[in-house]
């Protein structure tokens, strides 16, 4: 009898194959073929320790082996030196799920990224895969609610509104036809929870979907995904495909009678359409512009129908606690933040990637213990929280709890939950210019605090940082970043200022500068 082929794995993750995860795939293949070595070789999704990749795993009788980061020139060595037995290398690693940067998580929404083929139903249900949908269909809609309520989870796309509620208002929602939107418009800077996941564990998201569809009454659904993710477009689609087949969605979920059709349709890289309303003038194939509310998209969402929108985190969290209960999700956490929240490190940080945690971890653990500290080996100077319009923290505060009313109360947001470090190189001053141009590139225009004061933003802050006039300057400063968080029609405005009033506040050295020496004659 021949001998089993060993499972190597290698991901598939954007990330991954952006530092040469296909070429050690393919020289894995090559070298084992040459080698007579029979292997499986199973693209799975990324673990998320981003300087690892890529990371490839051995699976051996003592469990899984890393070996990171391996390139294709490196893969001769391990198989000469035994990785396919769990050898040790240069590039050895240890046991997979003993190291340090995953053994302290707790990966309920990750469970399964990394561990299987994303694609496989198979190895989906194995881990328990559907089982949420299950029990959401003997619940029904009501119950379901309740359970989303009880578990205290809120919306993990920035706003932290609690799901529960949103859910209740389509469910009680009177009308022919209901719709479930799911928010991958994943635009932040040093945000790709979203991406990972559809890349990982894309029936994750399709179970979660479907389970808020039986709780409302919902039929349709559509993945609203940002164009700049063709990995993750390709695979949510073979996903919804393989899920359609097998009866998991279509015109009988599970064989329940309960009709829900999935689609995925690419947006065109505009920011804004992170924002609700706006995602949905979009899929409606209209500009994506920002509606004024009320009415909310709940009771006149996409074509006027009750409408459930979402992140992908808020729907893929939805599983676990229709197979482990309400209490059990809420149990993690702090305050009104319960449950766990997936962190994004990156910037100039030693060991970027994926961090799921229970909320109340502080800043400082995430970015030194788990992080290492700055990858230059400089000191931290600030770390921006919650995309290009959060709030920039110093040094001296990283000791905050990473919790929504904590941050609220230090005029700070979570956001989706990205973390960009910077070092006492960093220029605070172009980095609230930074925010206003941002802010006057993205802006849908609808409204003229947004569209104008950014632009007048921009315009100031290059007056401040050729130093003409800085205290007028900054008294003009501080006035437009009143007016447009006060008056702007949705947080695309509203927020801009947050990032430049905490540059401000906490590092003024930077906007008090001397004039700019004028040119040579």
């Amino acid at each position: 009898m021949s001998a089993a082929p060993i499972r190597i794995f290698v991901p598939v993750d954007a990330a991954a194959l952006s530092v040469g995860a296909e070429a050690v795939a393919q020289a894995i293949l090559r070298e084992a073929q040459a080698r007579d070595i029979p292997i499986e070789l199973v693209r799975n999704g990324s673990r998320g320790m981003l300087w690892l990749e890529p990371m490839v795993e051995v699976e051996t009788p003592d469990g899984r082996i890393a070996y990171g980061p391996v390139v294709a020139k490196d893969v001769a060595s391990l198989f000469e030196a035994g990785f396919q037995a769990g050898a040790g290398h240069a590039l050895h690693r240890g046991p997979t799920e003993e190291l340090g940067w995953l053994k302290r998580q707790q990966r309920l929404t990750f469970a399964r990224v990394g561990v299987t083929d994303p694609l496989s139903l198979a190895a989906y249900r194995a881990l328990d895969g559907f089982k949420g949908l299950e029990t959401a269909l003997e619940l029904g809609g009501a119950a379901i609610v309740e359970e989303v309520k009880a578990s205290g989870l809120r919306g993990r796309g920035g706003a932290g509104f609690p799901t529960g509620i949103k859910w209740k208002t389509v469910h009680d929602a009177s009308a022919e036809q209901k719709y479930i939107v799911c928010n991958a418009d994943e635009g932040d800077s040093g945000t790709f929870a979203d991406r990972m996941l559809m890349e990982g564990d894309p029936f994750l998201l399709i179970e979660g979907m479907a389970i808020a569809a039986v709780a409302v009454g919902a039929t349709r659904g559509y993945i609203y995904l940002r164009s700049e993710y063709p990995h993750a477009h390709r695979t949510l689609q073979r996903a919804i495909l393989k899920a359609t087949d097998a009866g998991i969605l279509g015109d009988s979920v599970l064989g329940s009678g309960h009709a829900f059709h999935l689609e995925v349709r690419l947006g065109a890289g505009a920011y804004i359409c992170g924002e609700e309303t706006s995602l949905l003038e979009s899929l409606e194939g209209k500009r994506a512009i920002v509606r004024a509310k009320p009415p909310i998209p709940a009771l006149q969402g996409l074509f006027g129908k009750p409408t459930i929108v979402n992140n992908v985190l808020s729907f893929a969290a939805v599983p676990w606690i229709l197979t482990h209960g309400a209490q059990a999700y809420a149990d993690y956490g702090m305050g009104r933040s319960r449950g766990t929240l997936p962190v994004q490190l990156g910037g100039n940080v030693r060991r970027g990637g994926l961090i799921e945690l229970a909320f109340g971890i502080s800043l400082r653990e995430i970015i030194e213990d788990m992080g290492g500290g700055t990858l230059s080996g400089r000191p931290i100077r600030a770390v921006q929280v919650g995309g290009p319009l959060g709030a920039y923290l110093t040094a001296a505060q990283l000791d905050v709890a990473m919790d929504y009313e904590v941050l609220a109360a230090m005029k700070a947001m979570l956001g989706h939950g990205g973390i960009v470090v910077f070092d006492d190189t960093v220029d605070m001053a172009k980095q609230a210019r930074f925010a206003f141009e941002f802010c006057a590139k993205e802006s849908c225009g609808k409204c003229t605090p947004c569209r104008i004061g950014a632009t007048r933003g921009v315009e100031v802050m290059d007056r401040i940082i050729a130093g003409q006039e800085s205290p007028k300057n900054i008294a003009v400063l501080r006035d437009l970043n009143k007016l447009m968080t006060d008056a702007s029609l949705c947080a695309m405005g509203g927020l801009t200022p947050m990032p430049v009033m905490s540059a401000l506040n906490h590092f003024p050295e930077d906007f008090d500068r001397p004039p700019l020496p004028l040119a040579a004659e």
